[in-house]
């Protein structure tokens, strides 16, 4: 890992007409616009559903770094997000985090210890950790038979 601080750089552009673009060094670009909430089209990413999806793309790297450095074996990892937008004290914002991971680990893993990395996982993540929305945490961890 490079010593801190890091840094990430994302442009954004766009014409009157058209969605925005968001466009970083060495990645494809992706298009974005508001959700249908704040009367956009609907059908592709915006702000909102971005930030969600960093919390569970973080969530779940999280969880492969910390699984490998406790050499606990596992199978696979789903994990549902959902972001509560609201108003509070005339600013809108994330209130609330709520996420869901499934996680399906072979026979001979404890359970005890798979809920104690995702736990870890949910307390290591960096996204979460700069919101200051409350994130609550769900798990269910499956054992093989």
């Amino acid at each position: 890992m490079r010593p801190f601080p890091h840094r990430y750089a994302v442009s954004a552009s766009a014409r009157a007409d058209s969605s925005v673009e968001l466009s970083s060094s060495g990645l494809a670009p992706i298009e974005s616009a508001p959700p249908v909430d704040f009367g956009g089209p609907g059908n592709l990413w915006s702000p909102e559903t971005l930030l969600v999806a960093a919390v569970a793309d973080c969530f779940v790297l999280s969880f492969k770094a910390i699984s490998a450095a406790s050499k606990m074996d596992w199978v696979s990892l789903d994990c549902a997000v959902e972001g509560v937008l609201d108003r509070v004290d005339g600013v809108t914002r994330f209130t609330r985090i709520q996420v869901r991971a499934t996680l399906d680990s072979p026979a001979g893993v404890s359970e005890r210890l798979a809920t104690r990395l995702l736990e870890k996982s949910e307390q290591s993540c960096l996204i979460t950790n700069s919101l200051s929305a409350e994130v609550h945490l769900e798990t269910e961890v499956r054992i093989s038979a």
